[in-house]
């Protein structure tokens, strides 16, 4: 099951990158329009609060070339806003501002829009595209959240089953609860040393840029792992200090063990919260405080159906009625909660009855409410198999306690032999003295079949509640309606034109030697470019070469080459200021060499216009 989860991870880390929760809601000047003199400021206002980067703007002028800016920063300290300053003294015409942020969810989101000083510009602005995160970036980032899911439900629900349910055997839960705070510990480790290049959308090797990292440890999605690591490393402590200081009694856990494990099963969850939607947008503590109670009833249930399933199937002996009629109870509870919490996010990401059908976050919505439908039923199934088994065992408790009559173990004798005259008689035919189970010699094996029930039951909740979680994950990173709604009552922001994208094969002639490359060109106009390469195998996986060239010639007018140097960014080859002077149809040159011997070049003709 655990196999088959990563590999649905791997999948859907490998799709189109998440929609951020943040939405451009206006810009001041605004998309558009002409103003009268220079601005001294661009200021844009989200739908909720943005975290700000280096190089969160960038301003191209009316000859395509970058300007120069100050360092951006919140308008009045308002936290859904982002500022730069101007130079003074820019010329008439048209500017383009390109612009990447990152939301309050933890969530990248970028764009950009036009103004005109004076007048606009006779030609079309040269609009960069938006800067897509890297795929190999984003694959594991994406991954890692879906992971690090998994594992709190994993954790936390296996230790309030152990704390609540209090099976008589907890060896089978050692595996989950270590399985849960290695993979929760390992998936944070892994978002933490990802999250820079995440927010700037760079390949993983960038993480190792000491300044981002810092930068990226002080926004608050960095402040959230950091806590989480230090809540993982007390959890660790409150585990072996349970497992060493047990309770008076086999049947009890002490009040300071449960205080500490809800403690920081709430911090760990806290940590989602603040870093994710629930912490932007309106009733910000009442949303937050909805978050962490879905996060636990959803490990108590899921996590602890997990921990039921191994107590099932691997205690030394079954686990009695008792165990499995309290875990019953505790998911009902966690049920309680979390169709209470769900109609309270719901409205709230929603809005409207028709976003359900209209938005990508409605539809995804109908997808997690329908697959946790399906999941209630088969729950419904496991608390009626839960009934039976307590039910069957029950009789059979009390007949154990029931004490033995006085002389029915007497001496043998004609009585004796007999079982005991008439006052033993009366008790041999009166069912109400010392009952006996309901699977009697004429089915001894019905708690057995109904704990194979169980057992198959729980299973399959097991397996579809983890779809629940991974439906979970995809509906945090997608748009929800209510700020696509209010983004789109602001009015229309402009959107990016696709760069110039040109792919060329190639074939070294040597054995893995064959594969091609594709060249982004960034905006393929005349002034700055940016240009980013991705070298691909024969099978279509991303490469790794030693040395990649790209040179641009204009023979009409007798211009270069001009060499773009290129440079390794960790995956891919990129630079950001080639200068391409003059529009017309350029000769494109690309050297791959794919070791210390075998190298080709190829060429490909691209139009670079004003």
């Amino acid at each position: 099951m655990l196999l088959g989860a990563v590999l649905v991870l791997l999948l859907l880390g490998g799709a189109a990158p998440a929609s951020a929760h943040a939405a451009l809601r206006g810009s001041d000047p605004e998309d558009g329009s002409v103003v009268a003199s220079a601005p001294r400021h661009v200021t844009l206002t989200f739908t909720e609060s943005v975290g700000l980067l280096e190089d969160s703007f960038r301003v191209y002028g009316p000859d395509n070339r970058r300007v120069s800016l100050g360092e951006p920063r919140h308008a009045d300290g308002a936290s859904d806003t982002a500022r730069v300053g101007l130079p003074g003294g820019l010329a008439e015409g048209t500017y383009t501002v390109a612009w990447r942020v990152v939301s309050a969810d933890s969530h990248p989101v970028s764009g950009a829009f036009t103004f005109s000083v004076g007048k606009p510009s006779p030609t079309a602005p040269a609009v960069p595209a938006e800067r897509a995160g890297h795929p190999v970036t984003t694959s594991l980032y994406d991954t890692a959240r879906h992971l690090a899911y998994i594992a709190a439900a994993l954790l936390i629900g296996t230790a309030a089953f152990a704390a609540l349910c209090r099976p008589p055997d907890p060896a089978p839960l050692r595996l989950p609860l270590l399985t849960g705070w290695w993979t929760l510990l390992t998936a944070t480790v892994v978002l933490l040393v990802l999250r820079a290049p995440y927010e700037a959308g760079t390949a993983p090797g960038t993480a190792l840029d000491a300044s981002a990292a810092a930068r990226t440890l002080a926004g608050r999605p960095g402040t959230a792992l950091l806590t989480r690591l230090a809540l993982l490393l007390l959890t660790a402590a409150a585990l072996l200090w349970a497992s060493r200081r047990r309770a008076p009694g086999p049947d009890r856990v002490s009040r300071a063990h449960l205080a500490a494990g809800a403690a920081l099963s709430v911090g760990l969850a806290l940590t989602w919260a603040a870093a994710e939607h629930a912490s932007a947008g309106i009733q910000v503590p009442l949303a937050m405080t909805s978050s962490v109670l879905h996060l636990l009833a959803t490990a108590c249930w899921l996590g602890g159906l997990t921990a039921l399933l191994l107590t099932l199937y691997r205690a030394r002996t079954p686990p009695p009625a008792t165990t499995v009629a309290r875990f019953s109870r505790l998911a009902f509870a966690s049920v309680t909660v979390l169709v209470v919490t769900g109609v309270y996010q719901s409205w709230r990401g929603l809005g409207s009855w028709a976003a359900l059908t209209e938005t990508s976050y409605g539809r995804t919505l109908t997808v997690k409410l329908v697959v946790t439908a399906g999941l209630l039923l088969v729950a419904g199934l496991s608390r009626r198999w839960t009934a039976r088994l307590v039910t069957a065992e029950a009789p059979v408790a009390v007949a154990e306690r029931v004490p033995e009559p006085v002389g029915a173990a007497g001496p043998a004798g004609p009585a004796g032999a007999a079982g005991g005259g008439p006052e033993a008689g009366r008790r041999d035919t009166d069912p109400g003295e010392q009952p006996s189970p309901p699977d009697g010699p004429h089915d001894p094996d019905g708690p057995d079949r109904r704990r194979r029930a169980l057992r198959l039951s729980v299973l399959v909740e097991v397996a579809v509640g983890i779809v629940v979680l991974l439906v979970t994950t995809v509906l945090t990173g997608t748009l929800p309606a209510r700020a696509e709604a209010e983004a789109a009552g602001a009015g229309p922001v402009a959107g990016l034109p696709g760069a110039s994208v040109v792919t060329i094969p190639y074939d070294v002639g040597v054995p893995g030697g064959t594969g091609r490359v594709q060249i982004t060109l960034d905006p393929g106009r005349v002034g700055e470019n940016g240009v980013q390469a991705v070298v691909f195998g024969a099978d279509g996986s991303l490469r790794i070469i030693p040395e990649l060239r790209l040179s641009f010639t204009l023979a009409a007018r007798d211009i270069g080459p001009i060499d773009a140097g290129l440079t390794d960014r960790g995956g891919y080859w990129a630079t950001s200021d080639l200068d391409l002077p003059l529009e017309g149809t350029w000769t494109m040159k690309a050297t791959i060499r794919v070791s210390e011997l075998d190298q080709v070049s190829e060429s490909r003709q691209v139009r670079i216009t004003r």
